[in-house]
């Protein structure tokens, strides 16, 4: 426990390293971009939510998707190439593979409660109370944390002997967040491209957080409770692959 919180404040270092804020920067990002989601595009551009009667509903919409999805997709991207970045540590310290995607995922975990802290500031700033579903929320991040270390595991153990991943993993992030609705709402998707939107597994995270504090709709529980199992099933797929890779993984390195 004691390396892994070591290895978290190195990743926090590493980021923040020759600025003059320093780890300030991990509160003023969260702030700026919740401020534009929320002046920029509600106030100044006037969108606005069908149904939600508050300015600010469409910034508040976008900043309730984007916190958590920066958080997964980050997880997931980063966590694809950390093998390869670290192998100067991996070469030299007898150090548990699987530890180094779980740094990932806690440092992103910390800089998604800052940016969940400041939305709820702002909520409670405008007014807004979340809905009961509310208590879903910390269950929601923690089944979509072990979705994306279970999945940036399988690709960073492929990535040491496939090296086109890491770009892979971009292109499909990038499709991924436009398949999710994030920056517009499901309602005005046709029925067809619903009804495969609703088998996308960040959407059953995502719209937690929506539903949760924005758009005050019943969530839809049993997509949810079979992510939450798939989650685990990947879980553990992917230490069953590092396991049988393990050793070639350390060798390639």
């Amino acid at each position: 426990m004691k390396f892994l919180i070591e290895l978290v404040k190195r990743d926090f270092k590493e980021r923040y390293v020759g600025s003059v804020l320093g780890i300030w920067w991990s509160f003023l990002w969260p702030a700026i971009n919740i401020f534009i989601y929320t002046v920029i595009f509600s106030k100044v551009m006037g969108a606005k939510i069908k149904g939600i009667p508050t300015t600010y509903s469409y910034g508040l919409y976008l900043a309730s998707g984007l916190i958590p999805w920066n958080a997964f997709s980050n997880t997931v991207v980063r966590s694809s190439n950390v093998f390869i970045e670290m192998r100067h540590i991996i070469t030299k310290v007898p150090i548990s593979l699987p530890l180094l995607p779980l740094t990932v995922a806690i440092f992103e975990s910390i800089t998604f409660v800052i940016g969940m802290g400041i939305l709820l500031c702002v909520l409670f700033i405008l007014g807004i109370e979340p809905s009961s579903s509310v208590v879903i929320v910390p269950v929601a991040y923690v089944v979509q944390q072990v979705f994306a270390y279970s999945l940036g595991l399988i690709l960073a153990t492929l990535n040491v002997f496939i090296r086109d991943i890491r770009e892979i993993v971009n292109v499909i992030m990038q499709i991924w967040f436009w398949f999710t609705p994030i920056v517009y709402v499901e309602s005005i998707l046709p029925e067809k491209v619903k009804e495969i939107v609703n088998l996308n597994p960040a959407y059953a995270f995502i719209q937690v957080y929506q539903k949760s504090f924005v758009v005050r709709e019943q969530l839809n529980f049993e997509t949810f409770i079979f992510v939450s199992v798939f989650s685990l099933f990947l879980l553990g797929l992917a230490i069953f692959i590092f396991k049988k890779l393990e050793k070639d993984v350390r060798d390639f390195l």
